[in-house]
């Protein structure tokens, strides 16, 4: 069947897309783009936001991972059984994907990618991981606290008062990352 993009082929390895705010293309690659473009209006039509979508394995074991939240960025067990209904419905359909494949539905967790310009003002002030499609002062991984965007520029405190500064379209993952607790600290 035809539905307007090439038949996605996976690899053995994970291809992840990350949908952006303002230019979508901005995070995205691979075999699971186009999925995520076909399933993102179900996604929204029930209520959440896509976070990301991960096409990966190979054989029998393939996997199509669905990251999503609400708005308010919460994400509980019966969120993810109502979409992964409503996506396993959709998919069933669509048949986008050839072959068998298990579909996982779940909430961004404490690792959560930052996929759009918009979370790294959101999450400004935390730890953060970022990875480079090329180089940036000599580093192409990335790790401190987020400092905010400005005109698609990230900006990351690298160091104590050292703050580099990442175009957007070069940032190839990014994720939170879960602070150690300080001594004494309640969680």
């Amino acid at each position: 069947m035809a539905y307007g993009y090439a038949e996605p082929q996976v690899s053995d390895f994970l291809r992840t897309v990350m949908l952006c705010e303002s230019t979508r293309h901005l995070l995205a690659n691979g075999a699971a783009r186009p999925i995520a473009d076909l399933i993102e209006p179900v996604v929204e039509e029930a209520g959440f936001r896509l976070i990301r979508v991960a096409l990966g394995g190979g054989g029998g074991g393939r996997r199509l991972q669905v990251m999503a939240e609400r708005a308010d960025g919460s994400m509980n067990l019966e969120d993810c059984t109502t979409l992964s209904r409503r996506l396993s419905e959709f998919l069933d359909e669509s048949d986008p994907i050839k072959g068998s494949y298990a579909l996982e539905v779940s909430s961004p967790g404490l690792s959560r990618p930052l996929s759009r310009l918009e979370d790294f003002d959101k999450w400004r002030g935390s730890v953060a991981r970022i990875e480079l499609s090329e180089a940036v002062d000599g580093h192409r991984r990335l790790r401190g606290r987020l400092s905010g965007v400005e005109n698609e520029v990230v900006s990351i405190e690298v160091e104590a008062s050292q703050i580099v500064s990442i175009p957007a379209n070069i940032i190839s993952r990014a994720c939170l990352l879960e602070e150690p607790a300080i001594s004494g600290e309640k969680r």
